[in-house]
C-alpha cells in the first residue's frame, strides 16, 4: 500500500461505520470488554480509482501451544480449546466470498499442556492438518493450492532443530509412536526467511510460497524473531543462525517483485508488540515494541504482517519504512481467538486496495462454540487418552510425602527438593523459586511423568544468570518488599540464611552462608530460576539485574530428571536451609 493510499488509510473511512479501530491491548487481556473491542473492525480503502477486484481472506492463530483441550477461561467464561477454534474457522470460510488461507504465526507447539507435551505435540500438528484442503498433503507434498501455512516460534526449537524437523517432516519419535504410526508430520508447508544454516546461509525452510488466485499472485513470507536465541538454550540453535527480521523479508519482496511480478505481499511473523492505551482521534493508536522497529523497516509492498510471541492482540495500520501503510495484526493466544482479515486485491494491478480486520474471541458458550468440530474432538480426546496413560508412567518412588508444607522459618520439602532440581539442570552455585509456583504435593508411592507437570504446570524455561554475593543477600530481602510478614517464602539449593523476624523489611537477613562460608559481597555467583522470576516476577528486581543468562529446559524436565537421578526410594526432607530468629 502506497504513501497516497496510506494517508486515507489514516482516516480508515470510518465516519459512517461508527467502530473503533486501533484498538488497545494495554487492559487486561482476560477482560470481556477489551474483546469486544477487538471484535469491532478496522476498515481500510484506498481511494485511487479501480476496477474489478478478487477477495481474499485471511485467518490466523498464534501461540496456540498445543492448547487442544478446553479448560481456557476469559472472565469465567469458556473459551477456546482446539474443537472450538475449528468450528470458528470453518464458519468463517464459509461465510467469506473468496479464497481463504489459514496460517499460524509460530509456537503452535512447545510451552503445550501435559497431554500434548507427553506426545511430542503431535497432536498440534495433526489438528492444523485436518484444517486443510484437499491439496494440504503430508511428507513435504503439498500442493501449490494447499490453504495452510506455518512459521516457526521460538518454542518450535525448544528441542532443537531435529526434533523440529521431525515434526514438520514426519517420522516416528524415539519415544513413539504416539497417535500415527508412522507420524506423518505436517501437511503444509513452514515458512522461514532468517532462519538459515550458518555454514552456508541457506535457509532452514523455504523463506516464501506464491498463491494465486483467480489469477492473481499473492506472496507469503515467513520469518522467526531476530532474538530467538535469547529463549533456547544455545544448542538448540546450534549450526543455525537467525538474520535481521527486515532485511531478510525486504530480500524476498524484491526477488518475487522482480522475478514473478507480486504486488501483494503478506508476511506472517513470530515477532510481536502491543499498542499503546488511548488511541488518537483518528484511530490509529501506535503499535510499540520490537515489532514495530521491523515494520518501519518493510518494503512499501508489505499490505499485512502476521505476529505473535507476546500473546497481545493488535490491529493497526503502520506506516512502513518504503512510505506506505502496513497491517499489522496478532490475536490472542492459545485458541482463545484469531484474526479474520478480508483482502481485496486490484485485478489489474495486483496490489491489496481495501482490507476489513478484527479479532475474533473463540467463546465456547456462543456461536460456533456450542458445535465443537467432531473430527477436532475425536483427536482430542484420543490425545487426552494416550496422554494420561503415558502420565502414569512412573519415574522414581519416594517413601512419604513431599510436601509444600513450610515450618516456622518458611522452608518446605518439597521446595528444597524442586530447588535442587533446578541447580542440578543448570550446574548453578543456587536456584531460587517461589512457593506460590508450586501447585501439588509429591505422595508416597510411584512418582510418575503426570507429577512433574502437576507440580509444575507452567512451562517456564530454567534461567541460569550471574549475581555478586551482595546482590544474592538483596534478593533474600526483597522476599519481605511489599509482601506480609510471611513474605514471598524463597526457597533455596546451595546455601542457607538466617533471617529475624523482629527486624524491618529490608533489614531481616542475618547471614548467608554457601558451604559453610559466609556469602563474599564482590564474589560472582550463578543463580538458576525460571523465567518469570528472572524478568523480575513476584517483584524479585534484583534478578532483571544479573549478567551473562543462559536458558535452560523447561522446569517440569529438570525436575523429572532430577527425580530420575536421585537413590530410590527419595526421602525428602526439610533440612534447615532456612533459620529464623524471633
Amino acid at each position: 500500500m502506497h504513501r497516497t493510499q496510506q494517508r486515507t488509510g489514516h482516516r480508515l473511512l470510518l465516519a459512517g461505520l461508527g467502530v473503533l479501530a486501533g484498538l488497545t491491548v494495554v487492559a487486561p487481556a482476560g477482560a470481556t470488554e477489551v474483546r469486544t473491542l477487538a471484535e469491532q473492525p478496522l476498515v481500510w480503502r484506498t481511494r485511487a480509482a479501480h476496477g474489478p477486484t478478487v477477495p481474499v481472506q485471511l485467518l490466523a492463530i498464534n501461540d496456540f501451544h498445543g492448547q487442544l483441550s478446553s479448560g481456557e477461561q476469559v472472565s469465567g467464561r469458556p473459551v477456546g480449546s482446539g474443537p472450538v477454534l475449528a468450528a470458528y474457522l470453518r464458519e468463517a470460510q464459509e461465510t467469506a466470498p473468496g479464497r481463504t488461507f489459514l496460517v499460524h504465526a509460530g509456537d503452535h507447539v512447545g510451552a503445550s499442556p501435559p497431554q500434548s507435551t507427553l506426545l511430542q505435540d503431535e497432536p498440534a500438528i495433526q489438528f492444523f492438518n485436518l484444517m486443510g484442503n484437499e491439496h494440504c498433503r503430508t511428507g513435504g507434498a503439498a500442493g501449490p493450492d494447499c490453504n495452510l501455512l506455518g512459521v516457526p516460534g521460538n518454542h518450535e526449537l525448544d528441542e532443537g532443530v531435529e526434533e523440529l524437523l521431525r515434526l514438520v517432516h514426519g517420522g516416528n519419535h524415539p519415544h513413539g509412536p504416539f497417535l500415527q504410526n508412522p507420524y506423518r508430520g505436517a501437511a503444509f508447508p513452514y515458512l522461514c526467511a532468517n532462519l538459515v544454516h550458518a555454514a552456508t546461509d541457506e535457509p532452514l525452510f523455504p523463506p516464501a510460497v506464491v498463491r494465486q488466485v483467480d489469477g492473481i499472485k499473492i506472496a507469503f513470507i515467513g520469518a522467526i524473531l531476530r532474538q530467538a536465541g535469547q529463549f533456547l538454550p544455545p544448542e538448540r540453535l546450534a549450526g543455525l543462525r537467525v538474520l535481521d527480521e527486515a532485511e531478510a523479508i525486504n530480500r524476498q519482496v524484491r526477488r518475487l517483485r522482480d522475478e514473478q511480478g507480486v504486488r501483494a505481499f503478506v508476511v506472517i511473523m513470530h515477532q510481536g508488540g502491543w499498542q499503546h492505551a488511548e488511541p488518537p482521534a483518528d484511530g490509529t493508536a501506535p503499535l510499540v515494541g520490537d515489532i514495530a522497529g521491523v515494520v518501519d523497516r518493510l518494503d512499501t509492498d508489505v499490505d499485512v504482517v502476521l505476529g505473535g510471541h507476546t500473546h497481545t492482540f493488535h490491529k493497526v495500520l503502520v506506516d512502513n519504512g518504503g512510505g506506505g501503510t502496513t497491517l499489522v495484526a496478532q490475536a490472542w493466544p492459545r485458541g482463545t481467538g484469531f484474526a479474520d482479515i478480508d483482502l481485496e486485491i486490484d485485478r489489474k494491478s495486483g496490489e491489496v486496495v481495501a482490507l476489513a480486520a478484527r479479532i475474533v474471541t473463540t467463546w465456547a458458550d456462543r456461536g460456533p462454540g456450542l458445535l465443537p468440530d467432531v473430527r477436532v474432538a475425536a483427536l482430542t480426546r484420543q490425545m487426552e487418552h494416550l496422554g494420561a496413560a503415558i502420565a502414569g508412567e512412573a519415574i522414581a518412588r519416594s517413601s512419604r510425602p513431599i510436601t509444600r508444607e513450610v515450618n516456622q522459618a518458611g522452608e518446605s520439602a518439597l521446595g528444597s527438593l524442586v530447588a535442587d532440581s533446578y541447580r542440578q539442570a543448570m550446574a548453578a552455585d543456587f536456584a531460587f523459586l517461589h512457593l506460590d509456583g508450586l501447585r501439588a504435593d509429591l505422595l508416597p508411592g510411584d512418582l510418575t511423568r503426570g507429577d512433574q507437570f502437576a507440580v509444575q504446570p507452567h512451562n517456564l524455561n530454567l534461567i541460569r544468570l550471574e549475581l555478586t554475593g551482595a546482590q544474592v543477600r538483596d534478593l533474600l530481602e526483597q522476599q519481605w518488599q511489599g509482601a506480609d510478614d510471611e513474605g514471598r517464602r524463597l526457597q533455596g539449593s546451595g546455601l542457607t540464611y538466617t533471617w529475624d523476624a523482629s527486624r524491618p523489611a529490608g533489614q531481616r537477613i542475618v547471614a548467608v552462608r554457601a558451604q559453610g562460608q559466609m556469602l563474599r559481597p564482590e564474589a560472582r555467583y550463578t543463580v538458576a530460576v525460571n523465567e518469570h522470576l528472572a524478568g523480575g516476577g513476584e517483584q524479585l528486581s534484583v534478578l532483571t539485574r544479573g549478567v551473562n543468562p543462559v536458558v535452560g529446559p523447561f522446569v517440569a524436565e529438570a525436575l523429572a530428571g532430577y527425580l530420575a537421578s536421585c537413590p530410590q526410594p527419595i526421602e525428602a526432607g526439610i533440612q534447615g536451609r532456612i533459620s529464623r530468629l524471633n
